[in-house]
């Protein structure tokens, strides 16, 4: 769950392709309501509430929104988000593995580094419309949506360059707290797309909930404690923004002979 450089490639090579076809093409948005593919790169800041926030913090998240726009404002598509943070809640996760002077230690003997980390992610099909009021066209207004997806969050432990036993490849998933199940979501703010040019976008607020479980057998820092297999509510709410990619289909020249 990272964004790695390829993934970044490919999303600057969209943006740049999608800026391209914009600039060649015509659109009437000022004066109808028009149907058109929608891309949009989304930020958001988060912050939980239920079980999840018994874990997490605020955390970041970081997306995309791939679908279409009817000619009547209707929006249907797929949204992902990964999201990350560094305000983990669980305390004590690696009070076992503290020596006398109260230090981890890796192979090596030398004092260890260990950061535990946020990670996460959602998908959500969504649909959604514009109400193009207090707007400059009729393709721009107050937007809202709704969607049911996918939600996983973790806590991930790093070890930098250093080598610890007790915390490698298998035996990390003792410790991070895996989280999936089915999500909700709604929105509500305003899109607008201009007349002219690039400056396309969405604002507001939204609000999600997780319908999750837990996805480990065992806790090491907790070995005698039943893990729960209990339904969790992991309430989620922030304010998102959004760079809008239309896509305009290209209309054809028109050519006058004398």
């Amino acid at each position: 769950m990272s964004l790695n450089k390829n993934t970044m490639k490919s999303l600057f090579t969209l943006i740049a392709f999608a800026l391209t076809f914009q600039t060649f093409s015509q659109r009437n948005v000022k004066d109808s309501i028009i149907g058109t593919p929608w891309i949009s790169v989304e930020y958001g800041l988060n912050w939980t509430g239920g079980d999840i926030a018994k874990k997490h913090g605020l955390m970041n998240q970081i997306g995309a929104f791939a679908g279409y726009k009817t000619k009547t404002n209707w929006i249907v598509g797929l949204e992902g988000n990964f999201m990350f943070g560094n305000d983990i809640r669980v305390e004590g996760i690696f009070d076992h593995l503290v020596d006398s002077k109260g230090n981890i230690t890796d192979i090596n003997g030398d004092i260890a580094k260990v950061q535990v980390l946020s990670r996460g992610f959602h998908v959500n099909a969504l649909v959604g419309k514009i109400f193009p009021v207090f707007s400059p066209n009729k393709n721009s207004g107050i937007y809202v949506n709704a969607g049911l997806g996918f939600l996983a969050h973790k806590i991930r432990v790093e070890t930098q360059d250093q080598v610890i036993p007790s915390l490698e490849l298998e035996y990390r998933k003792g410790y991070d707290r895996l989280t999936t199940g089915l999500n909700t979501h709604q929105f509500i703010g305003y899109s607008f797309m201009a007349n002219q040019g690039a400056l396309n976008f969405y604002a507001g607020f939204y609000a999600q909930q997780g319908y999750t479980y837990n996805r480990r057998n065992i806790f090491f820092d907790q070995p005698d404690i039943p893990v729960s297999k209990d339904l969790m509510i992991d309430i989620q709410y922030g304010f998102k923004v959004a760079w809008l990619i239309p896509i305009y289909k290209r209309v054809p020249k028109e050519y006058y002979f004398n």
